[in-house]
């Protein structure tokens, strides 16, 4: 009972802190802005931005220089007064949708929506041929039959021509 208590307060403080653990936002100082409502504008459009480096966090997380200058992008592109989504439309007409870490659905990111499903079916479909087909395999060779088993008395009584030295 103990031993099951101990793993249990063990589980609980790995799932607290593995929620409460959250990666630190790498903007610097001079890229903050004044105005706390346009910073926080800019965080919100930040947060939704791929680092293009780094590809698995967001430009707000990212300390790669590439990431600076889209943050800095994006701060100066709200103080001339663009609106959250024309900033955004802004960065992916010079990035592309791969630089949004929600793309949109259509048809030129149909791959990202779909592939893993496809990759995933494919998967399931190569085992389950595979297990199927290897229920269909004998698992033991069939026993010779008369006419084989003379055929190969004969074979292995020969003496072999090309074995002689000469």
């Amino acid at each position: 009972m103990k031993l099951q208590l101990v793993f249990f307060a063990a589980f609980a403080m790995l799932l607290f802190s593995a929620t409460a653990i959250r990666p630190a936002a790498a903007v610097e100082p001079d890229e903050v802005l004044t105005n706390p409502a346009l910073e926080a504008r800019a965080r919100t459009i930040s947060s939704q931005l791929r680092c293009l480096v780094c590809q698995n966090e967001s430009i707000d997380e990212s300390n790669a220089p590439l990431a600076h200058d889209l943050r800095v992008l994006v701060r100066k592109r709200l103080l001339t007064g663009d609106s959250n989504e024309q900033v955004k439309a802004y960065i992916v007409a010079r990035y592309g949708n791969y630089v949004l870490l929600k793309p949109p659905f259509i048809v030129e990111t149909y791959i990202l929506w779909f592939g893993p499903l496809i990759l995933l079916l494919s998967a399931t479909a190569a085992v389950i041929f595979f297990f199927r087909h290897r229920a269909y395999l004998p698992s033991e060779p069939a026993p010779l039959t008369d006419d084989e088993r003379r055929n190969l008395s004969d074979l292995l009584d020969e003496p072999d021509d090309n074995m002689g030295v000469g």
